[in-house]
């Protein structure tokens, strides 16, 4: 009865209202699109189109094939038209096929409209629209549900399953079909065409279709990133996420989002909402209970049809507090976004006997039965499966269209009022410090609290506790153009105007609050639509503790706990409470701006200085490469501006490759008419990366963060690096998670390959077999002489650092307690921001500021030896403080005080530079590259 009522209840409040929205934004030009065909007698089956049906055993169609079928499809019948959306990274065309009835076809671009003005909450002239004129709107637009599949593309499923899908909706006739087909618009999105080549060509490979497998994948499934495909999406710095947020964000404002994922939880056939808690507080109600009403009619489709094994909130990891995936990133934009978690392959499998999985709870009210070796699960299964939740998602999509259409608008216009009065988000650690002071039992752990028996004199001290002024949330983030590397800030406002936020530039000079901001600043309000996003991109986040009972060890989230983007990049911003209004204010209709060409006059014999703290000046240095290049001995002042030690210098010949990267990037240099004194020469460095057979994801990053800033370099593996003579090679070694393992040799790093049961895994093409091997204590030699010799080796991360102990450098655990490390318990920091003490006067820190936010993973934190001075071991960062959480989540936070996260170590002739923090953490933390950069760069 309480489930039922559950269920009801959250079907009245999606129904109702709430109230806010965003400033209309110039939509990007529309895509290629095919036209709607009539209708044909009859349209090509699978069967007849590949020899197989979608998800028959031991066949996987390729994205080649199945776009050539969609193709089919739009010639053969008028309920599909296809969209370009963009190129991949490997230059393949990515499509969407939309699909809806006839009528709605014609109508497409009048419904996009109606999309874009609901989920903005804004009219064409960009006036929040009354709840009249959006019930209107409501009742004329369709729902538009989003419909992806192969993101991660050894979850085959999920490409397959999208094109039976796209068959059925474009053949059957069935009243439930005819209905949803006039109720709603559905944008089916295959997420990854790259990687279902590559995963259907390596499965299918094989003649002999028992044998076939997936196993032993060669590379990534996508160019750099892998399975950060889906970690991708608030950066947006991959080119299918770039086509994917166009569509979202830009375009069609789908009010329902389905994002498919593999593999179920062990005993049951797939995950599914509701989710676990703790949500982020800074999402609307309606969303998060539009979650759930959207969730549970998924499972009741599932048991309606009598298809068991669906779990639900703690059957599975997933919460609602992260940003950064496809459906996590769409849920701060007010879209009601689901994944799914499903078996699913086309070698039959077993779901195994999970006594846990088999006692029915509310999380899992029908359990599934193990498999039988007579009666294995099957793929066809599973696409059933697939297509059953879709359907469940397209029946109330269809059933309660006005409601959905509506909702999208109120959470919009909820944010637009929150982000134009005084509003205080709840955060977890304020309100206990509140309810502790108060002698209240406050919400730590997220459980509510409270004290009975108190007098309203109390309530009403504790409540203005609560809202305090200087307590609550800024109504708009101003980032000056004056500030120190004001192109970084570019980068991170780029990544706001893929994300649909509305920003504003100045054209002129204009003073707020009683500062004046220079022309070219930035101003974001958070009066707009998409509040949830923008408050999460500059704010902290605030992760409550979480522990299942007293004394148990911390509940891990799903991804990280923090990850504030203004802070990781190192952008200058101020918080401004009241909306930021002048005439001078123009909004950025840019997909990326177009940086303001900088300055480089023409120079005497002097040469030019380049700024150390503007980090696309390294673009210019590998420009320059092969050219004088230096840095300064001291600091400089000249025109009354200091250019502090460090500056880079270059050649006056350097004038027209400058020249041309000002008129590109923006970057400026200023002449010189004689030659500094005591110049510190650079190299010009031979760079080579980490990289291992099937792919790294960390060095994937680290490849497109090189190429973004125009580093040469080679990718080397385990054989390059056993044959030795580096230094014949390489100046420089960088290396990755995953690189070294701690304790022994051998053991492969994070990869974005494998998956599926083993068959016979046939040889590796001839391109890759040079590629195979592991780290070994024939490496560790090769590397300890290319050090020795004068090399320089970097090592990032809680795995390359190891190299550390291999090189018997003087360092230990810093985070132990009475000779041992310290159990979960006392100290748990998942994926946040925390902030740092940097050695400005380290050469391999020039350019950063003292303190700045590094991004922080359960890492390795070292104390120094009492001989790591006279031994050349130095610290680059540490930690300063006994708080130094600056977003998400740090439990027992003050044993990082004191702990070295930085080390610059001599070795031989060479160097070794240890990073335990992830200073490149998935191209985000761009306020941390130089410790990498400099590190290259450095002799």
């Amino acid at each position: 009865m309480a489930r039922r009522l559950t269920w009801v209840l959250s079907l009245c409040v999606l129904a109702s209202a709430g109230s806010m929205a965003q400033v209309a934004q110039k939509p990007a030009p529309p895509a290629v699109r095919t036209a709607p065909r009539p209708a044909v007698a009859r349209i090509t089956t699978p069967k007849e189109e590949f020899g197989h049906n979608f998800g028959d055993d031991y066949f996987l169609a390729n994205y080649q094939q199945i776009s050539a079928y969609w193709k089919k499809l739009a010639k053969e019948s008028n309920r599909i038209v296809l969209e370009d959306i963009g190129k991949t990274a490997e230059g393949r065309t990515q499509l969407m096929a939309i699909v809806t009835s006839p009528e709605n076809q014609k109508k497409l671009a009048r419904y996009k409209e109606i999309s874009q003005e609901l989920a903005h909450a804004r009219g064409p002239d960009g006036v929040v629209l009354t709840e009249a004129q959006a019930r209107l709107l409501a009742k004329e637009g369709k729902t538009v549900v989003w419909i992806d599949g192969g993101l991660h593309a050894t979850e085959v499923l999920g490409a397959q399953q999208l094109g039976e899908m796209v068959y059925q909706f474009v053949t059957r006739n069935d009243d439930e079909t005819t209905r949803i087909l006039q109720d709603c618009i559905i944008l089916f999105v295959h997420a990854n065409p790259d990687g279902n080549d590559l995963t259907a060509d390596w499965y299918m490979r094989n003649p002999v279709p028992e044998q076939r497998t997936l196993a032993g994948l060669p590379k990534l499934y996508q160019k750099y990133i892998g399975h950060d495909n889906n970690r991708d999406f608030f950066g947006s710095t991959q080119a299918e996420t770039e086509n994917m947020n166009r569509v979202l964000y830009r375009e069609w404002f789908p009010q329902i989002l389905y994002n498919h994922h593999q593999s179920g939880p062990a005993g049951t056939v797939l995950w599914s909402p509701p989710l676990r808690d703790p949500f982020n507080y800074n999402q609307d109600p309606l969303l998060v209970l539009g979650i759930q009403t959207v969730g549970l009619a998924l499972h009741t489709r599932l048991a309606a049809e009598g298809k068991p094994g669906a779990t639900m909130r703690s059957g599975g990891p997933y919460d609602g507090w992260w940003n950064g995936g496809l459906r996590n990133t769409a849920a701060f934009h007010n879209i009601i976004a689901i994944l799914t978690e499903m078996i699913g392959s086309p070698t039959p499998q077993r779901v195994p006997l999970v006594m846990d999985r088999q006692l029915p709870s509310s999380d899992l009210t029908f359990p599934a039965p193990p498999t039988t070796p007579a009666a294995l699960w099957h793929f066809r299964q599973s696409i059933d499966y697939s297509v059953a939740t879709n359907r469940g998602v397209l029946d109330i999509a269809s059933k309660m269209r006005e409601n959905f259409l509506y909702n999208i608008y109120r959470m919009g216009r909820n944010s637009i009022e929150r982000g134009s009065e005084d509003y205080w988000t709840p955060r977890p650690h304020r309100l206990q410090a509140i309810a502790t002071a108060g002698g209240l039992a406050g919400p730590a752990g997220g459980a509510a609290g409270g004290r009975g028996g108190s007098t309203p004199e109390q309530d009403a001290e504790v409540w203005a506790a609560m809202h305090r002024p200087e307590d609550r949330d800024p109504r708009a983030f101003i980032i000056p153009s004056s500030q120190r590397d004001f192109l970084t800030a570019n980068t991170f406002i780029d990544a706001l105007l893929e994300t649909g936020i509305t920003v504003e530039r100045a054209t002129r000079a204009f003073t707020f609050a009683g500062t004046t901001y220079p022309a070219g600043s930035f101003v974001v309000n958070t009066n707009q639509a998409f509040r949830p996003h923008v408050i999460d991109m500059f704010e902290p986040q605030d992760h409550p503790d979480n522990f299942a009972y007293p004394g148990a060890p911390p509940t891990r989230p799903y991804d990280n706990a923090g990850w504030t983007l203004a802070f990781q990049m190192g952008v200058e911003f101020e918080r401004v409470f009241d909306t930021v209004k002048d005439a001078s204010l123009e909004v950025v209709k840019d997909w990326n701006i177009t940086p303001t060409p900088g300055v480089v006059p023409p120079a005497g014999a002097g040469g030019y200085l380049l700024s150390h703290d503007v980090l696309d000046s390294f673009r210019a240095l590998n420009a320059l490469a092969g050219r004088q290049i230096a840095m300064t001995s001291a600091p400089m002042v000249i025109d009354g501006r200091t250019w502090p030690t460090g500056t880079f210098w270059a050649e006056a010949g350097a004038e027209p490759v400058l020249a041309g990267l000002a008129q590109r990037t923006g970057i400026s240099a200023r002449a010189l008419t004689a030659m500094p004194d005591g110049l510190v020469p650079t190299r010009t460095p031979r760079i080579g990366l980490w990289d291992q057979y099937g792919g790294s994801i960390d060095a994937g990053w680290a490849r497109w963060i090189l190429e973004q800033f125009d580093f040469t370099f080679d990718r080397v593996f385990a054989p390059q690096l056993d044959a030795g003579n580096l230094n014949a090679k390489y100046d420089v070694l960088v290396f990755v998670g995953g690189a070294i393992p701690a304790g022994g040799l051998g053991r492969a790093g994070r990869s974005g390959a494998g998956g599926g049961a083993v068959g016979t895994i046939l040889p590796v093409p001839a391109e890759y077999v040079n590629q195979q091997g592991s780290i070994s204590a024939t490496t560790m030699a090769a590397l300890k002489t290319f050090a020795e010799a004068g090399g320089t080796i970097i090592a990032i991360g809680s795995s390359a650092t190891n190299l550390g102990a291999y090189l018997a450098l003087p360092m230990e655990n810093h985070l132990v307690e009475n000779g041992q490390p310290l159990p979960q318990t006392k100290f748990y920091t998942p994926g946040s921001v925390l902030r740092a003490r940097v050695d400005t006067t380290s050469p391999f820190a020039y350019g950063m500021q003292e303190h700045t936010d590094v991004f922080f993973d359960n890492s390795p934190v070292w104390t120094l030896g009492p001989d790591a001075a006279a031994r050349g071991v130095k610290p680059i960062a540490w930690f300063d403080s006994k708080t130094p959480l600056r977003s998400g989540w740090s439990w027992g936070q003050a044993y990082l005080d004191g702990g070295v996260i930085g080390v610059d170590a001599k070795v031989g002739q060479g160097r070794v530079l240890l990073f335990g923090a992830e200073i490149l953490q998935r191209a985000q933390p761009h306020g941390t590259f130089k410790l990498l950069f400099n590190g290259i760069w450095t002799k």
